[in-house]
Formats: structure tokens, sequence, C-alpha cells
């Protein structure tokens, strides 16, 4: 593990700090009108899956964590967790459900993830911005009920549940934001 000076680290890095291990969420570099500069960062734990905003000094010295990101490839879900296919090597990898519990609402058979190993063990899974879901479930809109806006519960594929248009019916392919889960549109 390499070590560098805090004014070095940059956002998206992974570091050991306090007996953690961590990821760099936010950087803020401050130099007061006395005293020496300073580094604020914000920082995700692996271990506890908290957010600490932490503070060194510019002369501090910070070790920096190999990390590998692979693109892989959700293929299905079963007991043993959700399996994963690496697209350079068509070798399966199986992630437990708690690394991908807040996606669970927008995995689909083909959809390509991001996952962050840090010395060979999965610690993060990262989702597109926006994911094509299929409506399963809708129920027909009210004619002539135009005024505010109005939105109606869907079910897509996933089973996840939608306000989407009046005019949205089974069988469309809809754009979801993966964010906060929302309609975006049809695609």
């Amino acid at each position: 593990m390499a070590s560098v000076v805090a004014t070095n680290l940059k956002k998206g890095q992974c570091i050991k700090y306090q007996g953690e291990t961590g990821l760099v969420l936010a950087l803020d570099h401050r130099t007061p009108g006395k005293g020496n500069a300073l580094v604020a960062a914000t920082i995700r734990s692996f271990q506890t899956g908290k957010t600490k905003s932490i503070r060194f000094a510019s002369s501090d010295k910070v070790e920096i964590v190999e990390t590998d990101r692979q693109k892989l490839e959700f293929s299905y879900a079963d007991p043993a967790g959700f399996n994963f296919m690496d697209l350079t090597t068509y070798e399966t990898i199986t992630l437990d459900k708690s690394l991908v519990e807040d996606s669970i609402d927008y995995l689909k058979e083909g959809l390509e993830v991001e996952v962050l190993f840090i010395e060979g063990n999965a610690v993060t899974v990262s989702i597109p911005a926006t994911v094509e879901l299929l409506v399963t479930e809708s129920s027909e809109g009210i004619k002539g009920d135009t005024a505010n806006n109005p939105t109606k519960p869907a079910t897509l594929e996933t089973g996840k549940i939608v306000q989407v248009p009046l005019f949205v019916k089974e069988g469309d392919i809809l754009k979801i934001n993966t964010e906060d889960g929302t309609y975006l549109g049809r695609a």
C-alpha cells in the first residue's frame, strides 16, 4: 500500500484511516488565516457503512488501498446470493445480498454494474443512473382525469412500483431514475 500526502488525496480513492478502510466521497482544502492548511475529507467506511468527516493536516501521510473496479453483468439471484458474470473471463461471481440491497429493485438480467473490489473482496456495487424496465401491471387511467398532472401506480418487471402518467400501459418499457426511483419517460 502506498502513502500520499493528504493534499494529494482524490475523490474516489480508497484509504485506510483510524483502523478502517473507506472511500473518499468529498474533499475540501482549507487554508485558514492563521495556522497550517488542512484537508477536510468525507469518507464512507466499508466496515460500518457510515459516513464520517475527517480532518487531515496538509503534511499528514494517508495510506492508499489498492482497488480494482470491474464491470459485471447481472445474471440471476438464488438463495446463495446475487450472481454476476465477469465480462472478460465469463466467470460467475456471487455477491451477498447486503452489497446489492439498495439496487435490488433495478436489477434485471443483462444489466451492467461496476463493482469495487478491495483486496479481492467486493465492497460496493454501482448501478447506472437510469435503467429501462418493462411494465408488467398497470391499471387503466380514468378518462377525462387530466387536472393537476394525475398519476397511477405501475408494477415493473423487478416488482418495483412507481407512479407513472395515465397513458402508460402494460407492456411499455420505461426509463427509471435509480437514485430516487422516479419515472423519467418511455424508452
